[in-house]
């Protein structure tokens, strides 16, 4: 496997990142998770995009979005793989231990792993934790990814391959992942990014492709939809069908979520930059 780290090409066991790196330390850092088929990476000018909104949000000097570029085309070229999920990272480089930022300048590496495609269904599970829609990184695709890291194990132990968090204020959000989708008296609602979900690249295709409006809901949103999908960069739009140990209605994916899935594979199939 070969990576890109800091400027260039390397083999993947024999490349390094300093114990003091400020990604490593206090998680200060942004990435990104690119699909990419055969190559091609989806999307990827959203997500050089949301990174540099990311790096912003955190202080971080922008990345150069050529150089970015030329890494993601670089580690795909040198891995091919049919389907991959391609991280980049982008840090605050070494650091003193601590809070402080140092001036060594930061870290850029992007990996490459290969993927399967999803099961069209899926089953979630909610969790007592929230989150904090007032937070500093709020909406922000930080390395700071513990409580996911949590929330994610609950969820697996669960049997269940999600799990969904209201915010502080007992507003749908979102998943450790992925964005939420509720289907409610035929109508197709995701939450607003003000609840402190991600601004998902997935999900702000679903919203402008399959008309979905963007609604401030109450938690238990979740026990009254008729469906419930997922979207996130390797999901695309996936049904869920059991929540919590509750099956989901007859016949999933259901006639709004199967719209969905058709119409984003078919303009994403269409168009690999949107």
């Amino acid at each position: 496997m070969r990576i890109w780290l800091d400027g260039a090409l390397r083999n993947a066991d024999s490349a390094q990142v300093s114990v003091f790196d400020h990604g490593l330390t206090v998680g200060d850092g942004v990435f990104e998770t690119v699909k990419a088929e055969r190559g091609t990476a989806f999307a990827l000018t959203r997500h050089v995009d949301r990174l540099t909104r990311s790096a912003r949000g955190l202080g971080l000097a922008d990345p150069d979005p050529d150089e970015v570029r030329r890494a993601c085309a670089a580690v795909l070229e040198a891995n091919p793989l049919p389907l991959a999920r391609m991280r980049i990272t982008y840090t605050g480089g070494v650091s003193p231990l601590g809070s402080d930022r140092g001036d060594a300048g930061p870290t850029l590496v992007v990996a490459v792993a290969e993927e399967v495609r999803r099961p069209d269904t899926t089953a979630v599970i909610t969790v007592p934790w929230v989150r904090n829609e007032r937070s500093a990184v709020a909406g922000l695709k930080t390395t700071s990814y513990a409580e996911n890291v949590v929330a994610l194990a609950a969820a697996h132990r669960a049997g269940a391959s999600e799990a969904l968090f209201a915010n502080t204020l007992g507003r749908l959000c979102e998943g450790t992942g992925s964005n939420v989708f509720v289907v409610l008296d035929g109508e197709l609602h995701t939450p607003p990014l003000a609840s402190g979900c991600l601004a998902g690249i997935t999900r702000a295709l679903v919203v402008e492709w399959a008309g979905a409006k963007e609604t401030d809901l109450p938690f238990e949103a979740l026990e009254q939809a008729e469906e419930i999908f997922l979207t996130s960069t390797l999901r695309d739009v996936q049904a869920v069908h059991r929540i919590d140990g509750r099956a989901a209605a007859a016949g999933v994916p259901g006639p709004v979520t199967a719209e969905a899935m058709r119409t984003f594979e078919a303009r994403a199939g269409a168009d690999l930059d949107p």
